[in-house]
């Protein structure tokens, strides 16, 4: 099939590169030329396991094209999928702007049918928008479908490639022909394409991330009250989890939740609720808690060094919202370096990925090391705020040698208790039992 994508973010790219691996000839749009042309060039402008090899292959395969032309993209495709930035407006809810300027440029250019899909996450009514769009800026018949993406970053390629399901929102018999044929690929093992309409389908996303979200926060919440009654949080998560009708998967507690996804979503939810006058309480209470909870870690360390951490370096391990991205949008150590500048405190740190988006972003505010380790040197103490492999087995010899003090706030729990005790550190995580084996 011929397809275009518009958007060659995250989600874009992803599905653009995925498209094509099944055989279908895709064409991924961008405004931004100098992007566009490293992406010719076969440069990747994310980071994203496994996006690599496809991205290459395909390329080569002349499956896969990028162009700054709309006109040329649309011309021959069947689906043209709109993988586009809805970002929170001035009043948190989502900017659809890039979204329905998109579909009035498509209608303008549109001369044979076409199935338009809405990929990026949007609120509930959306697909009626841009159906009005194309209703009075074209004569053409337009199907306009609600596909929402349920990619984790880090594991997006295996998500798309492998889904455990695709919701697929449109009432049109000739849409969902196309989309069936479209999908077959990546269902053979029996996963189901789920149809609806558009509608449910717009509320299937945003219901599914902010469910997600309120059950890590919920798990958070367990480990807050755990460290006030002395209970071992890592105990309360096995025993909740070995019910099946909990399951296991998002129950490990930490500093809240971040990305471009589950904030923006859970806050999208609440206010596109009261639009249809309905208070969301309980997502109101999980945005609550979840930013408390980012600062958590900065919270334990004024405790520790009673209020006044003014002069004192700290190595800050992991910048990412979470592992094997260089997502840092909403990460939980933005709060912590933040917080921790403005009380006088010196950060060196380091991610295996996310480093470079953080200096554009903060400059010199802190300092950046080429490796967990030379982040260490003369170190008050460690943070942990992402947990990457690579720290959860290090050199605990030359983590001492390089540290001025055996001090480790941990706010991803990668280490044993015990262990810890053993080793002689004093080791703060969260839900669990202070390893107090120094003082400041």
């Amino acid at each position: 099939m011929k397809i275009a994508v518009i958007g060659t973010g995250y989600v874009g790219l992803v599905t653009g590169t995925c498209l094509a691996e099944t055989g279908n000839d895709v064409i991924c749009v961008d405004i931004v030329e100098e992007k566009v042309n490293k992406m010719k060039n076969g440069e990747l402008p994310i980071y994203e396991p496994g996006l690599d090899v496809l991205f290459d292959r395909n390329i080569e395969q002349n499956r896969l094209k990028f162009t700054t032309n709309l006109a040329e993209a649309i011309e021959d495709a069947q689906i043209i999928f709109l993988a586009l930035p809805t970002p929170p407006g001035g009043d948190g809810r989502a900017d659809l702007s890039y979204v329905l300027g998109a579909a009035k440029d498509i209608a303008s250019l549109v001369k044979d049918y076409k199935v338009v899909v809405t990929k990026s996450t949007v609120p509930v009514g959306t697909a009626d928008k841009v159906k009005a769009v194309f209703k009075e800026n074209t004569l053409v018949e337009v199907d306009v479908v609600s596909n929402p993406e349920f990619l984790r970053e880090g594991v997006a390629v295996d998500d798309f490639m492998k889904p455990d399901r695709v919701v697929v929102g449109t009432r049109s018999e000739n849409a969902k022909k196309l989309m069936e044929e479209l999908y077959a690929p990546y269902v053979r093992s029996g996963n189901p394409i789920i149809f609806m309409d558009e509608r449910s389908s717009e509320l299937t996303k945003y219901a599914a991330n902010s469910f997600l979200a309120t059950k890590i926060t919920f798990m958070n919440e367990v480990a807050n009250l755990c460290e006030l009654v002395g209970a071992d949080v890592d105990m309360v998560r096995k025993g909740v989890g070995s019910d099946d009708r909990i399951g296991k998967r998002f129950l490990f507690p930490g500093i809240g939740y971040g990305g471009s996804c589950f904030p923006k979503d859970v806050q999208a939810l609440a206010l596109s609720s009261e639009e249809y006058n309905y208070d969301f309480r309980i997502l109101k209470a999980v945005m609550d808690v979840n930013q408390s909870q980012k600062l958590k870690i900065v919270e334990k360390m004024m405790n520790y060094y009673k209020g006044d951490v003014k002069g004192r370096k700290f190595a800050l391990w992991g910048l990412a919202f979470k592992p094997e991205t260089d997502d840092i949008r909403e990460a939980p150590a933005l709060y912590i370096i933040d917080e921790l500048i403005k009380a006088g405190a010196e950060i060196v740190a380091y991610d295996p990925e996310g480093m470079e988006n953080v200096r554009k972003l903060k400059g010199d505010a802190l300092a950046f090391a080429d490796n967990q380790y030379q982040a260490l040197e003369g170190a008050d103490a460690l943070i942990i705020a992402t947990e990457w492999q690579v720290f959860r087995n290090p050199d605990f010899k030359q983590m001492e040698e390089k540290l001025k003090a055996k001090v480790v706030f941990d706010g991803r729990n990668l280490y044993d208790l015990h262990r810890m005790i053993d080793l002689g550190f004093y080791y703060n995580s969260i839900g669990r039992a202070e390893v107090n084996t120094k003082q400041a």
